[in-house]
């Protein structure tokens, strides 16, 4: 497959992803926001969400204070910021339109039926007027480009490359979707004993990655950061969690794999084994905050690894 082919088809689904999970970042923000709290904790949240995402000094050009309003807006519909979800939706469809015969029409459409249904909900204020029902729609959304994609494309390289996207995204995420809410509690590291207002915060973000049932199924006890953090990091049957979208990475990778490949596929393994293999004891006694960023360290690294074997055309 074409280097540049390639590279469409992974932007395409990270694009996707990652429009996916700004909607569940802002809706659990959205959600923690509205519990009792301090102005302060309030703007905290808010701060440590586009910290983590590396937006803040973006968000600081644009906007003189921060309020819900504009973060919300900032990080939705503004195109000026090319991680908000209106640019990554744009970004996804531009990638499809650009391999639109290595796709099937279902997939095809589904993602412009997208763009052209985010711009008619943004102009009809359906931001403004139900925020949590607009992000549900975006999430809504990428899930039926996934299982349109799973249900109708041939098992190629297409396939593989566009679902390496989808989880290198994801597992970027899921990681920053839980450490934006360690990093924003100082007291979340090391307190195994939730108050009343930290179950309801803790439950809004296994909400946020689809996973409040599952918690209640798997453990059947109450709410608390280590077991919430082990379940989005270690348990390899949780759909979002990091060994489950590192499992993804390793499948995928060995199905592209070329004689260029061999190092970028022994980092993955490493990264892949130390989930496999990891402890949640030993990862809160290395600070969970600190795993975090040196997890998004590698996996940054591991992208730039796909970039350079497959999508990058090579110098002549």
């Amino acid at each position: 497959m074409l280097s540049r082919t390639a590279d469409h088809l992974f932007w395409m689904a990270r694009y996707t992803e990652r429009a996916e999970n700004a909607a569940r970042m802002l809706d659990v923000t959205f959600q923690t926001a509205l519990l009792p709290q301090s102005k302060e904790s309030a703007a905290q949240s808010w701060h440590a969400m586009l910290g983590i995402s590396e937006l803040q000094a973006a968000y600081d050009a644009k906007h003189d204070k921060l309020t819900t309003k504009n973060v919300i807006d900032f990080l939705v519909q503004d195109r000026s910021n090319p991680s908000s979800m209106a640019s990554c939706l744009a970004n996804a469809r531009e990638n499809a339109r650009a391999v639109r015969g290595s796709l099937t029409t279902e997939v095809w459409e589904t993602l412009n039926t997208t763009y052209l249904e985010l711009n008619s909900q943004l102009k009809d204020g359906l931001l403004q007027k139900d925020p949590s029902n607009f992000f549900e729609w975006v999430k809504y959304r990428s899930h039926l480009f996934r299982g349109v994609a799973i249900g109708t494309m041939l098992k190629d390289e297409a396939f593989y490359f566009t679902r390496l996207g989808t989880f290198l995204e994801r597992a970027d995420n899921t990681a920053r979707i839980l450490d934006v809410k360690f990093y924003g509690q100082p007291h979340a590291e090391g307190k195994d004993e939730p108050d009343q207002r930290d179950f309801y915060y803790w439950a809004a973000i296994l909400r946020s990655v689809s996973a409040f049932e599952i918690y209640r199924r798997v453990y059947r006890d109450v709410i608390t950061p280590a077991k919430v953090a082990e379940l989005l990091i270690l348990r390899q049957d949780m759909p979002r969690s990091l060994l489950a979208c590192l499992d993804e990475v390793i499948r995928n990778l060995a199905q592209v794999a070329n004689s260029a490949s061999k190092d970028t596929e022994r980092f993955a393994g490493k990264l892949h084994s130390d989930l496999k293999f990891g402890r949640i004891d030993e990862i809160l006694a290395e600070g969970l905050h600190a795993y975090l960023v040196r997890f998004f360290e590698r996996i940054f690294e591991l992208g730039n690894r796909v970039s350079r074997d497959f999508l990058v055309p090579a110098e002549m």
